[in-house]
């Protein structure tokens, strides 16, 4: 069981960092909630600005439920915004419309980062579906912590699902600089209104970092593992 309480110690660690990056994107995001937009568009409206200016018209512009759920889907071309986000009229509603629909432009003009991202989902959603079940068993919790073969297939499917968030990275940073760069370039915003958002969308790729790197760590950690 040691090694399974050493994972639960390390993961303990950086779910902590995780909570507080998290705590400060949220603490963010309710602060520039609260600053009204100069132009007074709503999230959605900014978001339909956007893809009008990219001659994008084949994306819906939906609203979902929950607070920041935001996302777009390249499958069903749609970008969906959360309640504050779709009908907020701040920096912080403006700015997040803005990040996905910078999603939804990177697949119009075929991404790379979006394009491997997106085909690796798959491979993905099925390592991380029966990492957790080989974790334990390779950890020892089932008494087979000794099987090499259950180590290696346990640190192949933690490889993949860190892959998969080193590969997220530049798609959300990207995603960041496209809605910035037209923010600005559209004269939606102000100077300082731009600030804000540029402020709030960097703790929002700070999550994915965190992620990223939390990822990397449980995978050395099995990695170190297995060479014992």
């Amino acid at each position: 069981m040691s090694g399974y309480m050493g994972y639960i110690v390390l993961t303990g660690i950086m779910s902590v960092i995780g909570m507080v990056i998290s705590g400060r994107l949220k603490s963010k995001f309710q602060h520039y909630a609260q600053v009204p937009l100069r132009s007074g568009k709503s999230g959605a409206e900014i978001a339909q600005t956007m893809l009008n200016y990219y001659g994008i018209h084949d994306v819906k512009i939906t609203q979902g439920r929950g607070t920041l759920t935001d996302h777009y889907n390249p499958v069903t071309k749609t970008v969906t915004l959360s309640p504050d986000v779709f009908n907020g009229r701040s920096i912080a509603s403006a700015a997040v419309a803005a990040h996905e629909c910078g999603h939804a432009v990177q697949h119009a003009e075929a991404y790379a980062w979006l394009k491997l991202r997106s085909a690796i989902v798959p491979v993905v959603s099925f390592a991380a579906k029966a990492q957790q079940y080989l974790l334990l068993m390779a950890l020892g919790v089932f008494g087979m912590g000794n099987n090499p073969t259950i180590l290696l297939i346990t640190i192949a499917a933690f490889a993949i699902t860190a892959f998969f968030s080193f590969v997220t990275l530049p798609v959300e940073f990207d995603a960041s600089n496209r809605a910035l760069a037209w923010l600005d370039n559209s004269n939606e915003m102000s100077r300082t209104e731009h600030d804000g958002a540029k402020d709030a969308l960097w703790w929002a790729a700070m999550t994915y970092v965190s992620a990223a790197l939390s990822a990397l760590v449980v995978l050395l950690y099995l990695v170190m593992r297995a060479e014992r």
